[in-house]
């Protein structure tokens, strides 16, 4: 028995260890899946406790397990920050004559690089169209 508490309490450890080493931008994904595994093992210990008759070590195993596995589901709310002017021409690649076809067009194209279907971030795309949104946003689309 005591084999099996060191197995889990080893997993777990290098589940904490991996997380610690995750970034929150670009490794969201991996943070994700560690925790989920984190939380099965939480589970998995849970259910070993209650089959053994431990039943408050069983409910804290379990219920921590379930709010690491839940709390790893949530997908963070990507917000635009505010962006100049200058820097939004920078990013979407336009000089300050720009029309607002061209602009439209400039977005069109950093989107298909920037979008996450299309192997870009979130948070990527989501400077791309406060971009788009703060060029026609002064040309009168607001």
């Amino acid at each position: 028995m005591g084999l099996i508490w060191l197995a889990l309490a080893a997993i777990a450890v290098w589940a904490l260890v991996r997380m610690g080493r995750q970034t929150e931008r670009r490794g969201r994904a991996h943070w994700r899946v560690t925790a989920t595994l984190l939380g099965a093992v939480l589970l998995a210990g849970g259910a070993l406790a209650a089959f053994r008759g431990s039943w408050l070590t069983a409910t804290a195993l379990a219920g921590a397990g379930l709010y690491l596995a839940w709390s790893s589901r949530q997908l963070p709310i990507a917000r635009s920050e505010p962006i100049s002017e200058a820097d939004a021409r920078a990013v979407l690649g336009v000089g300050p004559a720009a029309t607002e076809a061209e602009i439209r067009a400039a977005w069109k194209r950093a989107m298909a690089r920037a979008h996450p279907d299309q192997g870009g971030t979130e948070g990527l795309a989501t400077r791309v169209n406060a971009a788009r949104d703060r060029l026609l946003g002064k040309s009168g689309r607001r």
